[in-house]
């Protein structure tokens, strides 16, 4: 388990009312020393729950409104 300092959690927001929740971890690639060997995890998928959980406990929440354009609908023709 990750320490208050080296996770964070995300909630992504889309237009259509989805939200997305996500896990990101510090992680070291040489030592922890080394402060240019330190990077973000790939984000993990979680739970509302867990999400909501762990805000409470005081971990790093991280906002993210996802502005995306709707999707084009092309009509099919039958000849």
């Amino acid at each position: 388990m990750h320490s208050k300092q080296t996770v964070k959690y995300i909630c992504e927001s889309y237009p259509s009312g989805n939200n997305y929740y996500y896990k990101k971890e510090l992680i070291t690639h040489d030592s922890w020393n080394n402060i240019h060997s330190l990077s973000w995890s790939r984000a993990r998928p979680i739970s509302k729950k867990t999400f909501h959980k762990r805000k409470k406990e005081g971990y790093k929440i991280e906002y993210v409104k996802r502005e995306k354009a709707p999707a084009d609908v092309l009509p099919f023709i039958k000849k």
